[in-house]
């Protein structure tokens, strides 16, 4: 049984003592999928709390004295670099960890990832061409002041996946011409989401035209027939990583193991796929999975994780300051 807690209250208090209790930063429709098949794989049942990266990493911090959950499950791996530094997860070093490469685990167990995810531009061609607009090819290409008010793209300030893009542009740009760039595409952004796949939301009721985030949701748009088409700028993209990381002072630390080691192995790998969740796994003798575009055709652009993790406030920081505020 998976019991869905989309808001931020307490728990109830009826839960039982081994019920794992997950705080996802995974959107809520692809966390229930997942954690599904987890319960039917392994019996274990889980209560799931949806929050996005910023208020679920506040919300762990403001709970370390007495932990509510067990598992953060979800957001970019930097977001978990910055949990273990705080002292906020512990170290297991799950019995797959040697199936996935070096980059998507932590060395001391702290953290793994089970998937990543290219940035794209969703955009619906349809409507800039009524408007005779052409389609966006490029980071660049989306400083057309013919675009104003037409893109959403997330909140660095809430949101994992903005910061990923703050990195991009960094190692494209390097740091001031990013910032630069930001505060030149900030007429055309219509509104900055508070959850990162809040502008695919936006665009399937057409409330935005083009929407920048990681592509599983517009990928699942595409897929249920929406005429949404997905660019990768031909400068490149970063990707993000999503891991889980078991929380210090876990009430149900087995069931947290046990999470740990089936969303690595095969099976809950091919689980990814089979449940179209629309993300690649990190498992190389997995497939991706059909409808998913290959790899081998995006330019990806690798950054500093540990640096982000670092840099974090003062990046964000600065974007409220030269981008926000102007």
């Amino acid at each position: 049984m998976l019991v869905i807690l989309v808001t931020v209250g307490i728990l109830p208090v009826s839960a039982s003592a081994k019920d794992l209790v997950v705080y996802s930063s995974v959107d809520e429709e692809n966390a229930k999928k997942i954690l599904s098949e987890f319960t039917k794989a392994t019996g274990h049942k889980v209560q799931m709390v949806f929050l996005s990266t910023g208020p679920a990493l506040s919300r762990i911090e403001a709970e370390k004295a007495n932990p509510q959950a067990d598992v953060w499950f979800g957001a970019p791996n930097e977001n978990h670099i910055v949990a273990k530094n705080r002292g906020l997860t512990q170290p297991y070093i799950s019995k797959n960890a040697s199936a996935i490469d070096s980059n998507f685990r932590d060395p001391q167990g702290f953290w793994h990832a089970f998937y990543m995810n290219p940035l794209g531009v969703g955009i619906l061609s349809s409507e800039l061409e009524r408007r005779g607009l052409k389609i966006p090819a490029s980071w660049q290409d989306l400083l057309n002041p013919g675009y104003k008010g037409l893109i959403q793209m997330p909140s660095p300030q809430s949101s994992g996946t903005a910061l990923v893009m703050i990195m991009t542009l960094i190692q494209i740009y390097g740091e001031p011409k990013a910032y630069e760039f930001m505060r030149a595409m900030n007429p055309n952004v219509q509104t900055y989401t508070q959850s990162g796949t809040g502008p695919a939301k936006s665009l399937a009721i057409g409330e935005a035209k083009i929407a920048i985030q990681f592509t599983p949701a517009f990928l699942q748009l595409i897929d249920e027939g929406y005429p949404v088409k997905v660019v990768f700028p031909v400068e490149g993209v970063g990707y993000e990583s999503p891991a889980l990381s078991i929380l210090k002072g876990a009430k149900n630390v087995e069931e947290a193991k046990a999470l740990v080691d089936w969303i690595i192995s095969a099976e809950g790998q091919k689980t990814l796929s089979a449940q179209k969740t629309f993300f690649f796994p990190v498992r190389k003798d997995v497939s991706a999975g059909k409808g998913l575009p290959k790899l081998s055709d995006i330019k990806l652009v690798e950054y500093d994780r540990d640096a982000l993790a670092k840099e974090r406030k003062r990046l964000v920081d600065r974007w409220v300051k030269e981008v926000l505020g102007k």
